[in-house]
């Protein structure tokens, strides 16, 4: 058994602009047409209605997610995973903090668009209270696969 001291512990924090290149990689790593470093930067420091937070494990950038908080609705934009980090639950810690974040800001609902062959990501949100109320027909522009548009109530805990 492995000794809990060396055991590495994740930090979830808010996302800052010395976060990009790291959020960067893994956006590249992760996404056949990927976020710009632009796109990131203006989300961190001009988008008021934004909110990123990072997954920081043995010094460097593990995962990220975005939400935009729009009155009392939020929609993610993009959730992911370094590779090499992938199958440490990290998933689950940076959507966790995210809808803390979001049930703190009384938001009361929480909505996303999933490729609709990734069942991983689908089954996580499914195990989360996400339900599938709708389909984005041709939505990715790399291949035309469809989306499916995912909602959760955040009034009701699962």
């Amino acid at each position: 058994m492995m000794d809990r001291e060396k055991v590495p512990e994740v930090v979830l924090r808010q996302m800052t602009l010395e976060d990009v290149d790291g959020v960067l990689a893994i956006e590249k790593a992760s996404f056949t047409t990927p976020w710009s470093r632009g796109a990131f930067i203006k989300e961190v420091t001009e988008n008021k209605l934004a909110y990123y937070t990072v997954a920081e494990l043995e010094g460097e950038i593990a995962g990220y997610a975005g939400v935009w908080l729009i009155v009392d609705e939020g929609h993610i934009t993009n959730i992911a995973v370094a590779p090499k980090y992938r199958g440490r639950n990290l998933g689950k810690k940076i959507l966790e903090k995210l809808i803390q974040e979001l049930k703190n800001r009384k938001i009361l609902r929480v909505t996303l668009e999933v490729r609709a062959s990734n069942d991983v990501a689908i089954n996580l949100y499914k195990s989360y209270g996400f339900i599938v109320l709708g389909r984005r027909p041709g939505y990715y522009t790399d291949n035309g696969e469809d989306a499916l548009i995912m909602w959760k109530d955040l009034t009701r805990e699962i």
